[in-house]
């Protein structure tokens, strides 16, 4: 199709999720008088609809955009939604703008989040917890952190308030994916199917499921990047009871623990209180997450955490993701979709069948294929999670029972790390990337609070331009 029209915009935002979202936001605000765009390769949020999820998969059906990674509020629309207000995890914000400033725009995200529709969520945190102690004692470490914890349900009320308040302000172009960008004289013309379209600046906001994308722009654009990690483990389902001290008064506990055999870090991931276990879908690869909601009727007796290791590669292998994705495509081979391990199945080198778990203790939340993990996972991750387990049962008993459930595999796929200033801004200037598709960031909140950075930096610059 021939593109039939070019439209002049001060600023274009590449992607609609946390870090597109919070741009527009702070720009709109600030400078409501310029003219900004938001390219988005997936659809506005109300059709957004996997319809494999929650479903035991066979097969993706390969949907185009994929309705759970793309779309306003990119793959966060669907998470829990857990804002984390901390330094210690989620990215490395921090080393670009300082600490002070990225706690101090976590905090301001979080406060919009409250006056969008999270005014009745709790805020937990990690600061005078007695469990600091207890898990030092026991060779673990309680990372610090503040908690927002707005529930997938919630999540989705925010995300639509936010969108209510935005689309009058700013010219939103859903189903329209950018399939290049081009250095003019004046700024950037981003190209698409239908259309081009010329801006001053240009703000890049891609997320995970943008990470090839971004690697082609890199390259066409000739801006320096390095490999990131990719993190491979397992989700864990158990009572809700047995973490209950913990996410009574934490919510989430980001714990880590070195492991004695190969001195790897496993980490704790994403915690679930009384939540579900779901599928999701990368780039047509089923994989394993978790949420969990405020309202008391979707509870469950349930809670899921993922316990992560995290792969560093160094020179010459680079593919740090294309690795990730062969494990579970390797799963998904073997289970067609999740696979799900009693843990004394585990232990006594034995697969698990429908009737060992339906005679457990623990309740699937999710309808995957009983199997074996040590087929899928290499056998240094999976001897650091085994350890990791008895390391919690210590301060969580129970953690190491039988029927504690181990649905594989999880996989966090991280962007490049693009090469950027303390603007955010890359080589060309006027150029940005934030998100996690810039691989500096890992989280909800530090993906929003970049949004918000940029689009100070562009008011001020701006201002000063018009002085």
């Amino acid at each position: 199709m021939s593109r039939t029209q070019e439209t002049q915009y001060d600023v274009i935002i590449i992607g609609a999720g946390p870090g597109g979202i919070f741009s527009a936001y702070e720009l709109s605000r600030k400078r409501p008088e310029l003219k900004i765009a938001v390219f988005e390769s997936g659809n506005p949020l109300e059709k957004r609809k996997c319809p494999i999820d929650g479903k035991k998969v066979k097969s993706c059906v390969k949907c185009n955009p994929c309705a759970i990674m793309n779309g306003f509020g990119g793959a966060g629309a669907f998470s829990d939604g857990k804002y984390n207000i901390t330094n210690d995890f989620g990215g490395t914000l921090y080393q670009y703008i300082g600490k002070e400033k990225a706690i101090e725009l976590m905090e301001y995200v979080d406060a919009i989040n409250v006056s969008y529709g999270g005014g009745q969520t709790k805020m937990y945190s990690t600061a005078g917890s007695e469990f600091k102690k207890i898990c030092m004692q026991n060779r673990l470490k309680l990372l610090d952190a503040s908690v927002r914890h707005l529930g997938t349900d919630i999540n989705y009320v925010v995300l639509e308030k936010l969108y209510a308040d935005l689309k009058d302000k700013v010219e939103f172009k859903f189903r329209t994916p950018v399939e290049r960008i081009e250095i003019t004289d004046s700024g950037y013309r981003v190209f698409t199917k239908e259309e081009t379209a010329e801006c001053r600046r240009c703000i890049v906001s891609v997320g995970r499921s943008g990470s090839k994308w971004m690697e082609k722009i890199c390259t066409e654009l000739e801006i320096p990047t390095k490999s990131n990690r990719v993190d491979i483990g397992v989700r864990v389902e158990l009572p809700a009871v047995i973490f209950s001290h913990l996410t009574d008064q934490l919510y989430e506990s980001k714990i880590v623990y070195r492991t004695e055999k190969f001195e790897d870090n496993v980490r704790t991931f994403c915690m679930n209180p009384n939540g579900i276990v779901v599928n999701e879908n990368t780039n047509g690869i089923v994989t394993v997450n978790g949420h969990s909601f405020e309202d008391a009727s979707k509870k469950t007796e349930n809670t899921n955490f993922a316990l992560l290791v995290a792969k560093h590669f160094s020179e010459p292998f680079k593919d740090s993701n294309g690795y990730g994705e062969s494990i579970a495509r390797l799963s998904n081979m073997l289970g067609g979709g999740v696979i799900v391990q009693r843990f004394g199945d585990l232990e006594r080198g034995r697969r698990s069948t429908k009737s060992r778990i339906e005679e457990g203790l623990v309740r699937p939340t999710l309808a995957a294929t009983p199997g074996d993990l040590s087929l899928v996972l290499p056998k240094r991750i999976l001897d650091g999670i085994i350890e990791m387990i008895y390391a919690l049962d210590k301060i969580a008993p129970g953690t190491a029972n039988d029927d504690t459930l181990l649905y594989g595999v999880e996989v966090k796929f991280y962007n490049m790390e693009v090469e950027l200033d303390n603007h955010l801004e890359t080589v060309h200037k006027g150029l940005y990337v934030i998100g996690d598709g810039s691989g500096v960031t890992h989280s909800l909140s530090h993906a929003s609070a970049s949004g918000v950075y940029v689009a100070d930096v562009i008011a001020d610059e701006i201002k000063d331009e018009l002085l």
